[in-house]
């Protein structure tokens, strides 16, 4: 299954090695092995599975739930992901600090500080187009992704606190986290389903919310103001929510592209795709909630 995370959407741990992997037909992770699949009459990713690391020489070899592993050399395992993720947020966070405080936002400085922020973020975003268009993760691109962002992170949550909301960017951090462990508790409880249903509703809100940001981002360009008024008052509250909700949405995505690659034995590199795919989904939900705090804040 595809995530709808940039990231995964492109590559989804996909290999060139003919089998049906994650961007074709998916298997239920965690699930048995084929023909004894009890999802396989209403899971349509679980019909006709096979491993799409059957080439991987440390892969496992019997999928079924509980099922002993044997050969486990050169594989992803979750521990591979908490720590490529904690090295990929902990640059995000280290370089957003030394912005904050390296980079003023007083009047003086605030055009310059800002197109640095802008800056980065470009440079962030070529950097992420370029992983996600390559074969195999590079951890260079996503550490220096990482770094571009979190001076863009660091350089806006400056001046919304400075200008906008004293101390709301300890309440979105905290949101931040509350979304993240939420949507894992959730997920892991079985209160989440990431099927193909939810998956395409959760790609159709995305592209539909994407549009019309962009819309409103153009009217405010050429007509002044705020656009059509989807980031402020009433409607920008609600957009607020939706933006969140989308987020934690992806991470249900993301954490099920991340136990598929456990389970089914992705090398070990792939752990640096899930970093990488989670730290974007992280950086959309922080900044949703930057801003809804800010408006809610600012209506006090």
């Amino acid at each position: 299954m595809r995530s709808s995370n940039p990231v995964f959407s492109r590559r989804g741990f996909s290999r060139d090695n003919g089998t049906a992997g994650f961007n074709g037909q998916q298997p239920q992770a965690g699930g048995p092995a084929v023909g004894t699949n009890p999802y396989a009459t209403g899971n349509p990713y679980a019909e006709g599975t096979t491993n799409p690391y059957a080439t991987n020489p440390y892969a496992p070899q019997d999928t079924q739930l509980g099922a002993p592993q044997q050969a486990r050399g050169n594989v992803m395992t979750i521990d591979d992901v908490v720590s490529r993720t904690a090295m990929t947020l902990g640059t995000v966070v280290l370089t957003a600090v030394l912005s904050w405080l390296l980079l003023p936002v007083d009047p003086a400085n605030l055009g310059k500080s800002y197109g640095i922020a802008i800056g980065a973020a470009l440079v962030a975003l070529v950097l992420s187009l370029v992983q996600s268009f390559k074969r195999k993760p590079s951890p260079a691109l996503i550490l220096g992704y990482a770094a571009f962002e979190g001076v863009f992170l660091g350089v806006i949550s400056a001046a919304v606190s400075t200008y906008i909301a004293d101390g709301v960017v300890i309440q979105a951090v905290l949101g931040t986290m509350a979304v993240f462990a939420g949507v894992l508790i959730a997920y892991k409880m079985g209160w989440i389903r990431v099927n193909r249903r939810f998956y395409g509703f959760v790609m159709a809100a995305a592209m539909g919310f994407m549009l019309l940001m962009v819309t409103n981002l153009l009217f405010a360009v050429f007509a002044g103001g705020d656009g059509l008024g989807f980031r402020s008052g009433g409607l920008g509250i609600l957009f607020g929510v939706i933006g969140i909700i989308l987020g934690a949405c992806f991470l249900a995505l993301d954490f099920k592209q991340v136990e598929d690659g456990v389970t089914y034995g992705a090398p070990r590199e792939e752990a640096w795709l899930a970093a990488f795919g989670l730290t974007m989904t992280l950086v959309w939900i922080y900044l949703e909630m930057l801003r809804l705090l800010s408006i809610l804040q600012g209506d006090d």
